[in-house]
């Protein structure tokens, strides 16, 4: 009996995984519009009426999505910190974020330029997921500093620049002009790294 309940609750994970999985690509792709429970559950390769197994609403849904898709690439943008120079890692983190290969990559991309003018209008529900996953992105730039008013102060900074920049470079049609907001918010980082620089 036990067996079973096991195997049960990790197939329910799985298909919470999925869900998330399925409904992150969607709002990073469309907005929040594109997290509909159908298309989500399709794109999940589950029936519609599994989605209350796992959420009570759309908005849960959106503001857990929006969560998952942050954790899950967090790690792709902001290494992990141990020791090292914090001029280096604002430099490096801003080179890995601030590309064209990110631009371009709606559906595997960060969730914060995807959904920052969505948020303002979003839930409140939506809204303090927003907010917490940016303070656990400070967190993760900061590292072991994270109590340090400096530092977290600079991680802000580079969010701004990073988030800023990638989603100015895609509002523009003009490809050399888009690749020239990246690059300036490369150099706006790098002016940030250097004002830091021991």
């Amino acid at each position: 009996m036990r067996g079973s309940a096991s195997t049960r609750t990790t197939l329910k994970q799985q298909s919470l995984g999925r869900v998330l999985d399925a409904a992150a690509r969607r709002i990073r792709e469309e907005g929040l519009s594109g997290a509909a429970i159908a298309t989500v559950m399709s794109d999940a390769g589950l029936t519609h009426g599994a989605f209350y197994a796992h959420f009570d609403s759309k908005g849960e849904l959106e503001a857990a999505a929006f969560s998952h898709a942050i954790t899950v690439g967090r790690s792709r943008w902001v290494p992990s910190r141990r020791g090292g120079r914090w001029d280096l890692r604002i430099k490096s983190i801003a080179n890995r974020y601030l590309t064209v290969g990110h631009r371009d990559d709606l559906a595997d991309s960060c969730g914060f330029p995807a959904l920052v003018s969505e948020a303002a209008h979003a839930s409140a529900q939506f809204r303090a997921a927003y907010e917490r996953e940016l303070h656990c992105s400070l967190d993760a730039i900061c590292g072991e500093d994270a109590a340090d008013a400096a530092r977290r102060e600079d991680a802000l900074a580079l969010m701004i620049i990073c988030v800023g920049g990638l989603s100015l470079s895609r509002a523009v049609r003009d490809e050399a002009f888009s690749a020239q907001i990246l690059h300036a918010a490369r150099r706006a980082a790098a002016r940030l790294a250097n004002s830091t620089a021991p």
